[in-house]
C-alpha cells in the first residue's frame, strides 16, 4: 500500500511546485466537499457510483447485457453531468470567482445610509408582522432577478420600504431589488430552495430567502409574518430571531469582511 503511494511520487526531492500542486487539490477536494454538502447531488454521486459498480462487476461476469447497457450510457455521461448537476457548477464557478486572489480587484464605497434605511423598514415591518424579504447583493450579481420584475429606480427610504411591503400594495407578493442605493425593481421573483429538511421546516418566504442565498452570496433578511421576527440568511445558514442592533452589526461585519462589499450594492425583496 505504502509503495503504491509513493509511487505517485515524483523522483527525487519534493519540490516547492510538487507542494503547489498538493495545495491547490487539496483546495478544490475540500470546496467541492463543501459544495456537495446538504445538497441532493451527495445522492446523485451516490446513484451514479453504483452505476459504476455494476459496470466493473458486469466487467467480470457473463452478464453481457447489463456490460452493453451501462457501457452506452458512459457515452452520454458528460451531458448528463451537465444536466444534473448546472445549479451546482453554477455555484462552484461563482465560488471560484469569489477566491481570495480576487479580493482587492474592488472597493466601492461604503452603503451605511442604505443599511440604516433597510434595518429601519425591517424593525417597523416586525413591530407590524408584515413579512418582508431583504437581501444585499455581494459579489454575485442579482440581474436576473432583476429584469424579472417591474422597474422602479427610486432612491433607498424606509417608508417606501415599508409602504411596498404592505399586504394592500400591488407589488408586495415579490421582490424588491435595490443597486447602487437605489431601488431599481419591485415584484420580482425569487428560487426557492429544494432541501427536504427546509421544505417541511419553513413557509415560502423563509424557503426563497435560503435559495436565493444557495443561489448567490447574497445577504438576505426575513421578517416572518407569523412571528414577527427578523431573520438573516446567508450560504443557506439561517441566524433567527435578531434585534435591530445585532443586525446591523452583522450586516456590517459581512459586508466588510467581504472583498466587494461596503456599498456595492443592495438587493431587497418581499415573498408572500
Amino acid at each position: 500500500m505504502i509503495e503504491s503511494l509513493t509511487g505517485l511520487l515524483p523522483p527525487g526531492r519534493i519540490g516547492w511546485w510538487d507542494l503547489l500542486d498538493i495545495a491547490i487539490v487539496s483546495v478544490l477536494i475540500y470546496e467541492l466537499l463543501k459544495l456537495l454538502r446538504r445538497t441532493h447531488a451527495v445522492q446523485i454521486l451516490i446513484g451514479g457510483g453504483l452505476v459504476v459498480l455494476l459496470y466493473y462487476a458486469a466487467q467480470f461476469t457473463p452478464l453481457q447485457t447489463l456490460n452493453w447497457l451501462i457501457g452506452d450510457m458512459f457515452g452520454y455521461a458528460v451531458f448528463a453531468v451537465i444536466v444534473l448537476f448546472q445549479g451546482d457548477i453554477r455555484r462552484a464557478l461563482a465560488r471560484l470567482g469569489r477566491a481570495p486572489f480576487f479580493r482587492y480587484v474592488n472597493r466601492p464605497a461604503a452603503i451605511d445610509e442604505t443599511i440604516d434605511e433597510v434595518v429601519v423598514a425591517l424593525r417597523m415591518l416586525a413591530e407590524r408582522k408584515t413579512g418582508a424579504i431583504v437581501a444585499i447583493e455581494r459579489a454575485v450579481g442579482l440581474r436576473n432577478y432583476v429584469e424579472s420584475g417591474i422597474p422602479v429606480d427610486a432612491r433607498v427610504s424606509y417608508d417606501l420600504l415599508v409602504t411596498l411591503f404592505q399586504p394592500g400594495s400591488p407589488l408586495h407578493d415579490g421582490a424588491v431589488l435595490i443597486q447602487q442605493d437605489r431601488i431599481a425593481a419591485a415584484a420580482c421573483f425569487l428560487p426557492l430552495s429544494v432541501d427536504t429538511p427546509v421544505a417541511r421546516k419553513f413557509g415560502t418566504r423563509h424557503r426563497a430567502a435560503i435559495g436565493l442565498s444557495e443561489e448567490t452570496d447574497a445577504i438576505v433578511l426575513v421578517v416572518s409574518e407569523e412571528t414577527g421576527l427578523v431573520s438573516l440568511v446567508v450560504d443557506g445558514q439561517m441566524e433567527p430571531d435578531l434585534q435591530p442592533e445585532r443586525l446591523r452589526y452583522r450586516i456590517e461585519a459581512l459586508m466588510q469582511h467581504w472583498p466587494f462589499g461596503r456599498g456595492r450594492r443592495a438587493a431587497v425583496g418581499g415573498e408572500s
